[in-house]
């Protein structure tokens, strides 16, 4: 009876930490982020005002706290509505980025390079994956920046000192800029390829990244993935793979954005310009 009662006590304490810890990540990132650390704040105020006996202060803290039960609904309910929807939606356990963020993040980067397919500016786009690229980018410029077609433009604008290297991201944010990336030796490569081209396949053969390259030449978009390289690809097709990408959790439901570039990469078989001997 006593490893029962144990064992409930401590599924009650995981019950509580788990909602509570999920209940933090949907706020992180919000305005109530701040609220919780006003409340906070008073918390530690008014236990500091008890134990050192200053009633009116006391007094006053407590009178606070009991609006703010009747405050709290009202100031949180964009965060409440979020929850409940997410609950009802079986997406509050899950550890992904709402549809609604993912296409932002997908219609962004695709503007982006839309842009500069029809501006000839030369980009080399890395979206890191299950490997980690830390070797590449903890030499280059720093970010940690949020997602935005207007930053992305403005790293491979043609005066920007930036402009020459790659540029990594992840699911979540730009890591870095001016990232020198291994350039590939594979002898079966169309010689045509310029350098861009090159250090996309480079990194593509040393790690699962998806590289999207724009021709300074030509404005053509090009897909690398895996030591393949699918060229002139439309927006559409970049949308729904950015789309794949984006989604949080989508390494375990890799199939899905794996179909998607094995598609292209055989779709443009005879574009791609490498041979098909000796290629991952």
């Amino acid at each position: 009876m006593q490893i029962l009662s144990t064992l409930r006590t401590f599924l009650d304490i995981f019950i509580v930490a788990a909602v509570i810890y999920r209940i933090l990540v949907l706020l992180v990132g919000t305005r109530a982020v701040q609220l919780v650390k006003g409340m906070m704040i008073l918390a530690v105020f008014y236990a500091l005002s008890y134990q050192l006996h200053f009633l009116l202060v006391s007094w006053i803290m407590e009178k606070v706290f009991w609006a703010l039960i009747f405050a709290i609904p009202i100031v949180f309910q964009p965060e409440l509505r979020k929850m409940l929807e997410e609950l009802g939606q079986g997406g509050f356990w899950a550890d992904r980025v709402g549809t609604e963020e993912a296409e932002r993040r997908s219609l962004e980067v695709t503007k982006a390079l839309s842009f500069m397919k029809s501006q000839k500016i030369g980009a080399l786009l890395v979206l890191e994956r299950k490997t980690g690229l830390k070797e590449y980018w903890s030499t280059a410029t720093k970010l940690d920046a949020q997602i935005s077609q207007d930053l992305i433009i403005s790293l491979f604008w043609k005066n920007n000192p930036l402009h020459d290297g790659a540029v990594i991201m992840n699911r979540e944010e730009i890591i870095a800029a001016g990232c020198i990336l291994p350039v590939s030796d594979n002898p079966d490569i169309w010689r045509w390829l310029g350098t861009r081209h090159r250090a996309g396949l480079g990194i593509s053969e040393v790690s699962d990244a998806m590289v999207l390259i724009v021709s300074e030449e030509s404005g053509k978009l090009s897909l690398a993935f895996k030591g393949r390289i699918s060229r002139d690809l439309n927006d559409v097709q970049v949308q729904r793979l950015l789309m794949s990408y984006f989604t949080w959790g989508a390494d375990k439901r890799d199939g899905g954005l794996k179909d998607r570039l094995k598609g292209l990469l055989s779709r443009f078989w005879v574009r791609r310009g490498v041979k098909a001997e000796g290629v991952r």
